[in-house]
């Protein structure tokens, strides 16, 4: 009796154990990763005495101000109805901010932070507004970009936000896409685009008229950073005559590229701290496996060094994992007062205050609940594709335990199909995933950005060749390497990603079990016919070009056919598996009633498919509601369809 005693208490406890693993037993919930952090958008004071954030106020997000002499909190609007969504500080104690109105109407205030009083700026119907420049030497003009007098172009203005009044600057002859404001407010330089080339604007003065003095096809870019303050030199990231983007500073006059002040042999420079006001370059910053800085000024990087030591040496973060990354978002104008965020690939980080005097540094806010100790780690890894010439990129994360191998995989790829590229960071999606049992693969295929322009070129025309089959790779790598299930694998993507997602159920069918797929491209040809407002009219016969170069030309009958063969709308009958499809009612590139004729056509060829078609969400709440309903869905479809069986 008591050996079959124990014998019922060991398969009792078993099948408990195997229960509570099946279930999920004390798994993170789904709202903890996907829900917006209570305070974010900080930003500090000119004058350094106030720190400002944005937090919820029944369900919406309104500007909160904090004393940084006392410690009192005010809160600053109280919109019931609809959220903040875009604020900064002016001088003199003002902040400017601005509210979208259900109906599209668009309204910019200014709240003077004493009083707590704020007073209309503007009133528009359906326009899109950039702030450009606020200057000390006018502290009552700033410079806007704004798209009032055509939905397609946006002029520069002067706005007094004293008085409201708004003064046109420059006007858009058409293509002009960007317009770079030099530290007083002035506008010398411009970048133009016909759709293929791009031009880069130079004039002397506000009196001069803009003369191109750069000019490259689309496979080519100069980004203007700002003017040295010496002579007609400006600074610039540029890859001209060279594979990867380097830092440069060019010669307005004579457009002579005087000197590279920084590169990396390993990747495109993407970022250059520079304080326009004091004309001085403080760092450079790009991705290889994880994100790199070089400094170029020692005071700077006296204070990141002090950070770094605060936050990874006393804290280490996890135990000696991964340390946090470290950036400087905004300072006071003394530059004595710094607000700081942290993150790595386990944690969104949080929000500090650091005080150069006596290196002071005041945590504002965790942007995370979860225990990073209860996350997992993103590795880089590479491999080299089936071409045998192609070093693949990418990263992957393994759910926490002892098992490394024969694991169920989610396979993500990035959305693009140009231009985009997965980076080491915390990413919600990876981690919610891994904390499910998942392996997650991410995967740079070529014509992912930051690793050279012959490394993006060489995806040209291969959205649905070598594109798709570094995916593939990918994959095959995992299982030759024993981590992979090779019969638990899905796939999963946004955009272009979900697109990567349909071709691999539909021509890999033997690879994946299951596809999920978020406002994902069916269609080539809508895609390419697809023109941005700011192509339409005289620029729309460029606009194809360019995309008939980097996809395909539909008027080609070669090309024709390959669009057909690759865009997953023509190919119901190829999807075996269960899909999961998400919509965003009113994403511009989508055609909704073609997608849903496809699902139609799906399951009248007995596909399991599960549609669910999102509607405009207009608050944080209704943001963070949508995103919990999503991904419990998600991992309901994944537990039908990848857990392993035991």
């Amino acid at each position: 009796m008591v050996g079959r005693l124990k014998t019922l208490i060991l398969i009792f406890i078993t099948v408990a154990l195997y229960a509570c693993k099946d279930k999920g037993a004390n798994e993170i919930p789904v709202s903890d990763f996907f829900n917006t952090p209570e305070k974010s958008y900080f930003k500090i004071s000119p004058d350094g005495k106030y720190i400002s954030y944005l937090k919820k106020y029944k369900k919406r997000q309104n500007i909160f101000i904090q004393s940084l002499e006392d410690g009192k909190e005010r809160m600053a609007t109280a919109y019931a109805d609809f959220p903040v969504r875009d604020y900064s500080w002016a001088f003199d104690d003002q902040i400017i901010f601005s509210i979208n109105l259900p109906n599209d109407k668009y309204l910019m205030y200014v709240l003077d932070v004493k009083t707590l009083q704020k007073k209309p700026l503007l009133s528009e119907e359906k326009v899109r507004v950039r702030v450009l420049n606020k200057s000390r030497q006018t502290p009552d003009i700033i410079t806007i970009a704004m798209n009032k007098r055509d939905s397609a172009k946006s002029d520069v203005y002067r706005l007094n936000i004293k008085n409201g009044e708004l003064k046109t600057y420059l006007l858009n002859p058409g293509n002009i896409k960007d317009w770079f404001v030099d530290a007083d407010g002035s506008i010398r330089l411009a970048k133009s685009s016909d759709g293929i080339n791009e031009s880069i604007l130079y004039r002397a003065n506000d009196k001069m008229p803009f003369k191109a003095i750069i000019q490259n096809n689309f496979k080519n870019s100069v980004i203007p950073i700002g003017f040295t303050g010496k002579k007609n030199y400006f600074y610039a990231l540029s890859n001209v005559d060279r594979d990867r983007t380097e830092f440069v500073e060019i010669n307005a006059e004579n457009t002579k590229e005087e000197r590279v002040i920084y590169a990396n042999d390993k990747a495109d420079i993407q970022r250059v701290d520079y304080v326009r006001s004091k004309h001085r370059l403080e760092l450079a910053a790009w991705d290889e496996a994880k994100p790199k800085k070089h400094f170029l000024d020692a005071a700077i990087k006296a204070i990141y060094d002090d950070l770094d030591k605060q936050i990874n040496g006393s804290e280490s973060n996890i135990a000696g994992r991964d340390t946090a990354e470290i950036n400087i978002i905004d300072r006071d104008t003394a530059e004595n007062k710094f607000i700081v965020t942290t993150y790595n690939d386990r944690s969104r980080g949080a929000v500090y205050l650091y005080e150069r005097l006596g290196g002071k540094l005041t945590k504002l806010a965790d942007n995370s609940t979860i225990n990073p100790a209860e996350l997992c780690a993103m590795q880089p890894i590479h491999y080299i594709a089936s071409d045998g010439i192609t070093n693949i990129n990418g990263y992957l994360t393994l759910p926490l335990g002892v098992n490394k191998t024969n694991l169920p995989v989610i396979v993500m790829p990035h959305d693009g199909p140009f231009g985009g590229r997965n980076s080491w960071g915390y990413n919600a999606d990876v981690q919610f995933l891994a904390s499910r049992g998942f392996a997650v693969l991410q995967v740079n295929y070529r014509g992912s950005s930051g690793y050279g322009k012959k490394f993006l070129n060489a995806g040209f025309r291969e959205v649905g060749g070598k594109v798709q089959q570094d995916i593939t790779d990918g994959v095959n790598w995992l299982i030759a390497n024993k981590i992979a299930n090779a019969k638990k694998i899905a796939i999963y993507g946004r955009g272009f990603g979900g697109f990567s997602a349909l071709y691999g159920v539909s021509f890999n069918p033997k690879m994946y079990n299951c596809a999920i797929v978020q406002d994902g491209l069916i269609n080539f040809f809508s895609y390419i016919n697809t023109i941005p407002d700011f192509y339409k009219s005289s620029l729309q016969k460029m606009y194809l070009q360019r995309m008939y170069e980097m996809i395909g030309d539909p008027s080609n009958k070669k090309d024709n056919n390959n669009l057909i063969d690759i865009s997953p709308v023509f190919h119901p009958d190829k999807i075996k598996v269960p899909v999961i499809i998400f919509q965003d009612r009113l994403d511009l590139q989508a055609n909704i009633l073609a997608l849903e004729d496809y699902v139609r056509d799906l399951r009248k060829r007995k596909v399991q498919v599960i549609y669910k078609k999102y509607e405009k969400a207009r608050t944080t709440a209704e943001i963070d509601s949508m995103r919990v309903d999503r991904y419990t869905q998600i991992e309901k479809f994944l537990d039908n369809n990848m857990r392993v069986k035991h």
